[in-house]
């Protein structure tokens, strides 16, 4: 089987849930990056803003102090991470020559100056080699012709630790979320499907002869191919019954016509009634033939299964008192949990003629045993007659062909047995009995049937 056909025949609800498994794998990770970016986006933009206000707050406290030739700050910026030392949060001003104001956290260290106009956003490397976010504006005192470069600079790993806790718990909640999804779509699925479900099994029971049709209780969609169904089942097995009547009809209206000319061959010179009895008895086995076929029920597509033991019991009594009374020895081994799917009458009909023809060929014994090997039920008919050759076999089961064209047959000949054994989705098996004469076997799927002929 290729991939497609595969692919093809893949149930309905796996293809739904590996359908929303897709969704769910392309959608959550692209909406947790679009998330992330965004939040990332936030938290940079909220922490550029609080720079600059504290920027804004060094630059209102700076002034110059001319008698002492120096810069000072009037102004606290109510944060006590500006005091500790190395803490990561600096500010600086200072202009290009030796006039310098810092924070008291940025100690001994220098913050690197940029030369580039208006206020500016840049990543540098702090003391103890932190990353840092540092915004940087020039400005001019009334007092004072040189510039001062304003700076304030913070630690990056504030940041990136809030972005990573949050792209933790996002993917956490998008994995749990996920999880979540695919559970409550499976269980979608199931609710959804489940009238397919209930379909598939009153078809089921409608095969094993449990319900005469598919039940049609269902959701509207379904309910109209459940009565589509239905009305199919129906007209097949009035095509079925109505082909068998006709048929039957048909050779119960020869048999009589066959049977008169029979007797008006008599009448006939000798030279002549030889060809004629023998177009006659052509004619009689067809005759013959299609009159068992049409009162056979054929292949059992939709029915129960058939103890065989309990269909069998008719036969194996008439079997035995016919054997008793020519003194022939009869033995039936079948166990009583033996099943199988076919119509009853057929079953009689196909191991009824194979004991008839036993017991007319047979010297003293015939056995009927039945057992089930792999997925299918073997029952074998022998006796310890002279058997046959290979050709006698294949003559026997050709059509019309029997084992016996001189004593009386009762019913069916192996033909009819091996075509109704076809359309079972079986075979008929001839073989030597280990003992010495012939061994009939019917071989016949227990559950599934296959096409016949």
């Amino acid at each position: 089987m290729t991939q497609s056909q595969r692919l093809r025949r893949l149930p309905i609800a796996m293809r739904m849930l590996v359908s929303a498994l897709i969704l769910v794998v392309l959608v959550l990770p692209v909406a947790g990056a679009l998330l992330s970016w965004n939040f990332r986006e936030a938290v940079n933009t909220a922490f550029n803003e609080r720079l600059e206000s504290l920027l804004n707050v060094v630059i209102a406290g700076v002034s110059y102090d001319v008698r002492q030739d120096a810069l000072v700050s009037n102004r606290q910026l109510g944060d006590s991470r500006f005091d500790r030392v190395f803490s990561g949060w600096y500010w600086q001003v200072r202009d290009d020559g030796e006039r310098v104001l810092t924070s008291r956290s940025l100690w001994d260290q220098r913050l690197a100056i940029s030369q580039e106009p208006g206020m500016t956003f840049r990543t540098v490397t702090g003391p103890r080699d932190k990353q840092l976010r540092l915004l940087e504006r020039d400005i001019r005192l009334p007092n004072l012709d040189d510039v001062l470069h304003v700076q304030i600079a913070a630690d990056l790993g504030e940041i990136e630790a809030q972005i990573a806790r949050f792209q933790t718990l996002l993917w956490l909640s998008l994995a749990t979320l996920g999880g979540l999804l695919i559970g409550l779509i499976g269980l979608q699925i199931r609710w959804g499907l489940a009238p397919l479900r209930r379909i598939e099994q009153s078809l089921k029971a409608v095969e094993q002869g449990q319900k005469p049709s598919v039940e049609t209780d269902l959701p509207r969609e379904l309910a109209r191919l459940a009565e589509a169904i239905n009305t199919v089942l129906e007209r097949d097995q009035r095509l079925i019954e109505r082909g068998r009547t006709a048929t039957g009809n048909l050779a119960h209206a020869l048999k009589t016509p066959v049977a008169v000319l029979n007797t008006l061959a008599e009448r006939l010179p000798e030279d002549q009634q030889a060809a004629v009895r023998a177009e006659l008895k052509r004619l009689n086995e067809a005759v013959r033939h299609h009159l068992a076929r049409a009162s056979a029920a054929g292949p059992v597509a939709l029915g129960a299964e058939q103890k065989v033991a309990a269909v069998l019991d008719p036969v194996i009594e008439g079997i035995r008192r016919l054997a008793g009374r020519r003194n022939i020895a009869f033995q039936s081994v079948l166990q009583q949990e033996l099943r199988v799917r076919i119509d009853a009458q057929d079953l009689q009909e196909m191991v009824g003629n194979l004991l008839e023809n036993a017991i007319n060929w047979t010297k003293s014994s015939i056995s009927l045993t039945g057992s089930v090997e792999g997925g299918w039920l073997v029952l074998s008919v022998s006796d310890d007659g002279p058997g046959m050759s290979r050709e006698m076999r294949q003559e026997a089961l050709s059509r019309g062909g029997r084992l016996d064209e001189v004593r009386s047959g009762s019913g069916l000949g192996l033909a009819i047995v091996k075509e109704l054994t076809a359309l079972h989705g079986g075979e008929l098996k001839l073989d030597d009995n280990s003992e010495g004469g012939l061994r009939a076997e019917l071989v016949l799927p227990l559950t599934n049937l296959r096409s016949g002929a």
